[in-house]
């Protein structure tokens, strides 16, 4: 069945494209895409610079000359091309073989979801380009790019020529031919340019001299971006490369582990390249990462100079021994992203090659194949009415940003209207709500969590037909349910958290300077409910983005599952840790100053603002519940411990007790032995005067039972002494007679 099915859509195909072929007639030029368009319209490529500029000739040699050129003001606004789905891919250089890396395009890779497509090593090649009619010997003066002008300063030196740098190379072509932005002195006549021979072609300058670099080794690598990757079109006939970031912890040896991972499996490095990276870009890599699953294996804070690691090597994603060192690299690393896998030295493969074979074969003139504007671009000036209900501190920090670029009206139930004229934003009275809301385009509601049903529902659903209702609550699931309840399908809705806000920044709601950055590389999620004006929607977040906020795209429910627990666990634990409980101190450690920062960033929020984080989030009483539980756990092993120690205390106190009597007793033991042998040793040697009176009655003298040396009934029968004539016996002592036997044996 599905092998006749096939057979009758491939008959009907064939037959389509005949009709089509047919119709078309012979002498139709490819141009007027008579053909199926998925085969004939041309694919668009963003580019930074002017046209000819030695991008548009990169990605001209990469992917033919039927490709659409859309050259851009800077790395970033090619970035958003491709991601806002106005153009296909964009070609950006990485890096340099003189000049090194191009750092900028490494930060923007992390900054939006694009993929490495494919790669193209560029061969830079200065040219000389005046104005026809003009010769060598007249040149003066030299403008380009400040690198190409050093890359070719001994060639310049040779002829005499000073060089003047200028913002492009294709753009001191461009100023030649148009006369426009000339330096002082410089003239069409006296100005010769440096750029490619491309860009001699696009402005109608003649090349007056080809290949004047200094050092023929100048390469550039470029890298072509797209929304989707092709690692899945790679095999063993195309040598595949791959390009990943991570982050590492601040431990010894972290990156020797890291690089071992792929060291063991021989797996090779073509490069690698570390990067510091703004903390606040870091803590977005972290949310992503836990938002998808990965906890950070780390809790210290965030250092002041931290590092993304560039590693590119030589093996596709998909294969094996790629797959085992990945996972063995997520395992140590706090972030890791692949930033693509592609076909090395210039190849295509999938969908941009099949995109650029279908183009070989048209002719397109130079003019079709260039663009250097987009349709969003008109856009970009136009201002939107946006009104802010709710303009306490949070709704004074989104009017602050979005009144540089639009026209912010706001309304609060308290009189705002000094906090509103400080920074020119229109203040409404609550009374006056049908003026506030006549012409607006956007209306943010920035209000309580608890006073957002109460709210919605003082306003007639009229009023704010064919407007677009963002909600910024720090739940997003029921604000979500309340607007689709109440509002009708004419309404567009979305749904918002930024989730930074004035704590995240010191300072006052005046400090303008630190404002401007502040919101670089913070989480900014959202989710488009209901959206009819698609470029309303996108130009109201294009407010957050162009202010470097990392855009997140996740519905309601799914940012309520991942942040809702986190958001008030948080502000509980501030709340408990309030700033009285955590002093200054001149001295303290991370974790200290950690605590502090929380305290210090839920200070300023509400009961009503806390309220609604635990009256609409389902798991806040069980939280509630879970943290008594803890602290009452502690309470019992601190308790337990405490009992512990003082019984150990206790025990130990009576054994020493009764260890110090023992050694008490056997001491006196051992004196008392002592004595009974000085006292043998004294009647043995026969000296009187040594002789040691007997001990006290009442203690132990002999070892022998039922013998005491002091009692003199027990004692045995003297021999009869012999005294000497003349002598005197001394005092105490015994005499015994050698012969008697009885003597002798007491003696021994």
């Amino acid at each position: 069945l599905l092998f006749a099915i096939w057979l009758v859509c491939t008959s009907l195909l064939s037959t389509a494209e005949g009709a089509t072929s047919g119709s078309s007639g012979a002498g139709t030029t490819p141009t007027s895409f008579s053909t199926p368009a998925s085969r004939t319209t041309p694919i668009r490529v963003a580019y930074q610079g002017e046209p000819g500029a030695y991008s548009e000739k990169s990605l001209r040699e990469l992917l033919g000359d039927n490709v659409v050129a859309v050259g851009r003001q800077n790395f970033e606004d090619c970035y958003r091309a491709v991601a806002s789905r106005e153009c296909d891919y964009c070609c950006l250089p990485v890096e340099n073989s003189l000049g090194g890396s191009i750092h900028e395009n490494y930060d923007l890779m992390l900054r939006y979801d694009l993929t490495i497509c494919a790669e193209h090593e560029f061969r830079v090649k200065h040219c000389l380009l005046a104005k026809p009619g003009v010769k060598k010997s007249d040149i003066k003066y030299a403008i380009s790019h400040p690198q190409a002008l050093a890359q070719c300063d001994n060639y310049l030196r040779g002829l005499g020529i000073k060089p003047i740098p200028t913002y492009d190379t294709a753009g001191s072509a461009k100023m030649i031919r148009d006369r426009k932005g000339l330096p002082a002195g410089c003239t069409p006549e006296n100005t010769a340019a440096i750029a490619s021979d491309l860009a001699g072609q696009t402005y109608g300058m003649n090349c007056l001299d080809k290949g004047i670099e200094d050092d023929d080794t100048n390469f550039t690598r470029f890298l072509l971006l797209g929304r989707s990757g092709v690692a899945q079109f790679l095999n063993k006939n195309v040598p595949g490369k791959t390009s990943i970031v991570f982050t590492l912890p601040n431990t010894a040896g972290a990156l020797y582990k890291a690089l071992a991972c792929f060291s063991l499996r021989e797996i090779d490095f073509s490069k690698i390249e570390s990067r510091p990276t703004s903390a606040s870009l870091l803590s977005f890599l972290k949310f992503r990462s836990q938002a998808l699953g990965k906890r950070s294996r780390t809790r210290h804070e965030i250092p002041r100079f931290r590092y993304c690691f560039y590693l590119d090597f030589l093996e596709s994603e998909l294969d094996e021994r790629a797959q085992y060192a990945l996972s063995h690299l997520r395992e140590q690393a706090d972030f890791c992203r692949i930033l693509g896998s592609y076909p090395a030295k210039s190849r295509l493969v999938g969908p941009v090659k099949d995109a650029v074979d279908s183009l070989k074969h048209v002719q397109m003139k130079r003019e079709d194949t260039l663009a250097t504007s987009l349709p969003s671009d008109g856009e970009e000036t136009q201002k939107l009415n946006i009104g802010i209900v709710g303009y306490g501190a949070f709704g004074q920090f989104l009017g602050q940003q979005m009144a540089g670029t639009h026209r912010v009206r706001c309304i609060d139930q308290m009189d705002r209207s000094k906090e509103a004229d400080r920074i020119d934003v229109e203040y409404f009275p609550m009374f006056d709500m049908h003026n506030f809301l006549e012409d607006l385009d956007v209306v943010v509601f920035a209000v309580p969590l608890i006073e957002f049903e109460d709210v919605i529902r003082n306003i007639a659903a009229n009023q704010l037909s064919g407007k677009l209702v963002v909600e910024v609550c720090p739940l997003s699931a029921h604000p979500k349910k309340i607007l689709l309840n109440h509002l009708g399908g004419d309404v567009d809705i979305l749904s918002t958290h930024p989730m930074f806000g004035p704590s995240d920044r010191s300072g006052s709601i005046d400090n303008d300077v630190h404002l401007k950055y502040s919101w670089d590389g913070q989480p900014m999620v959202y989710d488009m409910v209901r959206i009819s004006d698609v470029r309303r929607a996108d130009s109201f977040l294009s407010i957050f983005e162009r202010a470097r906020c990392q855009m997140v795209a996740m519905t309601a429910e799914e940012h309520d599952k991942l942040t809702a627990d986190a958001e008030f666990v948080t502000h509980l634990t501030g709340r408990i840790l309030d700033r009285h409980m955590l002093p200054a101190t001149p001295v303290s450690s991370r974790e200290y100053a950690a605590l502090c920062d929380v305290a210090e960033m839920t200070s300023g929020d509400t009961l009503d603002m806390f309220y609604g984080l635990y009256k609409y989030n389902p798991n806040a009483k069980e939280a509630m519940a879970k943290m008594r539980e803890n602290l009452a756990r502690i309470e019992r092993q601190l308790a337990g411990k405490e009992a512990y120690l003082t019984a150990k205390a206790e025990l130990q106190n009576s054994e020493r007790q009764k260890l110090l009597a023992e050694t008490r007793h056997l001491l006196e033991q051992i004196a008392i032995d002592d004595a009974s042998i000085s006292v043998r040793k004294s009647r043995s040697s026969g000296n009187p005067s040594s002789r040691s009176p007997p001990p006290p009655s009442n203690r132990v003298a002999n070892s022998s039972p039922g013998r005491s040396a002091a009692s003199p009934s027990k004692r045995e029968p003297l021999a009869p002494k012999k005294h000497v004539a003349g002598s005197r016996p001394p005092s105490g002592a015994r005499a015994t007679s050698p012969s008697t036997p009885g003597a002798t044996k007491r003696q021994k």
